[in-house]
């Protein structure tokens, strides 16, 4: 990898380190109560990330949100990297141009720690209509901070094996209920060709820390690796990490999907839907959308547990969610729509809209008691919600970590840094570096991360 290339990662790096620091100190709130009385029923600005779930709720906001409360939502939309430029920028200034933001686990600790969010608790979290105690433990725990509850679950996610079972009967193989990195990729080259064209599995090999390295990064837990041990030492090039990135990179390039280094989760859940790959593993999310009415595989998918190596688990923890700009002067518009966006009642109001198999999941345990939701979501369903449930984002490896995260480390220099890796590791998928070249550029850059905090 060029000198030029390592120098540019690095300056990001220390960049975002620098403007993280700056911001800490930057510095309310009403009960939620009945949504038609008091406060100021204007407009509030929401800024919102474009996933297929969060389309859905903008489309039915006016006639159902608006209509009972009389406050207006302007929604600004953006994909996923320009939604979280845009918050950080939004959230660090606290110009109160946002009213709501979503924002997820990994921004939660952060945003709090700098006094950018509102807290959550004597409002929203402590309406008994809302009924907090219904979130999913996990995710409430990732949304909250130094006892607080900072942000209020759309959905939420962990990870897992999509396959297609009529390949698997048809080449007489049987996925298990646990199955270890190694027999999938076993699978996955037995799988090659299955139908014309079809490759054995989808990864993704995307750039970005919340593309390549989401999985990836499982992989690394799982096969006894760490980005840094418990005393910030840099453990890119150790034998775990090195095995899992070496194993990752050639099972992508022996059985992977065609372009996978430019593949993300969009890329292989159109692959996994067109019938191009017979597995895939990503995120519990696109489950609502292989079984959709209108999807070609429809009744067609296995599910199973995120493959495992050294560890009984793996599967990730992430959950999109709302949280309120400290700045805002509309704190009490902007509670209600939250009570409105992440409540109980909007589960039942998008399955009427949109069906049952495709309202926002992993949030809330009445979901997935409730039958209707057992009917129609019944091939995934508590496959979903026992991945969740078992996600350990404080002690996802073998070994302790000086941070939380599963696929990710939460510490404000991994989005950058991260960043910086995942180019090295998506190169060396495509073939234009050396695992072993792109191993060692990422260690030096996280040893200078490491370093910041050993002093």
């Amino acid at each position: 990898m060029p000198h030029t290339r390592r120098r540019r990662r690095i300056t990001g790096v220390a960049a975002l380190a620098v403007a993280s620091a700056a911001a800490v100190g930057l510095t309310g709130c009403t009960g939620a109560g009945a949504w038609l009385s008091g406060g100021s029923h204007d407009t509030i600005n929401v800024l919102m990330v474009n996933n297929p779930q969060m389309i859905d709720l903008e489309t039915i906001t006016a006639k159902d949100f608006t209509a009972k409360t009389g406050i207006k939502v302007n929604y600004t939309v953006l994909p996923e990297d320009s939604l979280r430029a845009k918050a950080n920028q939004e959230f660090a200034a606290q110009a109160g141009q946002y009213d709501v933001a979503t924002i997820s686990n990994y921004e939660v600790p952060f945003y709090a720690a700098n006094h950018w969010l509102e807290p959550l608790d004597d409002n929203v979290a402590a309406d008994p209509a809302f009924d907090q105690p219904d979130i999913l433990k996990p995710v409430q725990d990732a949304l909250s901070a130094g006892g607080h509850i900072y942000a209020e679950p759309f959905y939420a996610e962990s990870s897992m094996v999509y396959y297609r079972k009529d390949l698997f009967q048809k080449a007489g193989l049987t996925m298990p209920a646990h199955p270890t990195w190694q027999q999938i990729a076993g699978f996955a080259a037995k799988l090659d060709g299955a139908e014309p064209g079809m490759k054995g599995i989808c990864l993704r090999g995307q750039p970005g820390w919340g593309q390549i390295l989401a999985p990836l990064t499982t992989v690394v837990n799982t096969m006894g690796g760490t980005w840094w041990d418990a005393k910030w030492n840099a453990g890119v090039t150790q034998p775990g990490f090195a095995d899992a990135v070496k194993f990752y990179v050639n099972l992508l390039q022996q059985h992977g999907e065609a372009g996978a280094a430019q593949a993300g989760y969009t890329e292989c859940l159109n692959d996994m839907s067109q019938s191009k790959v017979a597995m895939w593993y990503d995120a519990t999310a696109a489950a609502g959308s292989l079984e959709a009415s209108d999807s070609p595989v429809k009744g067609k998918i296995g599910y199973a547990p995120a493959p495992v190596d050294k560890t009984q688990n793996s599967g990730w923890l992430f959950s999109w969610a709302w949280g309120v700009e400290k700045a805002s002067q509309k704190q009490a518009d902007a509670e209600k729509f939250i009570e409105w966006a992440s409540g109980p009642g909007y589960l039942t109001l998008a399955a009427k809209q949109f069906g049952w198999a495709q309202v926002p999941p992993g949030t809330r345990a009445s979901l997935y008691a409730n039958p209707d939701y057992q009917k129609s979501a019944g091939a995934f369903s508590e496959q979903v919600h026992t991945a969740i449930e078992s996600a350990q984002p404080s002690d996802p490896g073998v070994q302790k970590r000086p941070a939380a995260g599963i696929q990710f480390v939460a510490i404000p220099e991994f989005a950058a840094f991260g960043t910086d890796a995942s180019q090295a590791f998506s190169s060396a998928i495509a073939g234009k570096e050396s695992v072993t070249q792109a191993l060692h550029d990422v260690q030096a850059e996280a040893q200078q991360v490491g370093r910041k905090y050993q002093k």
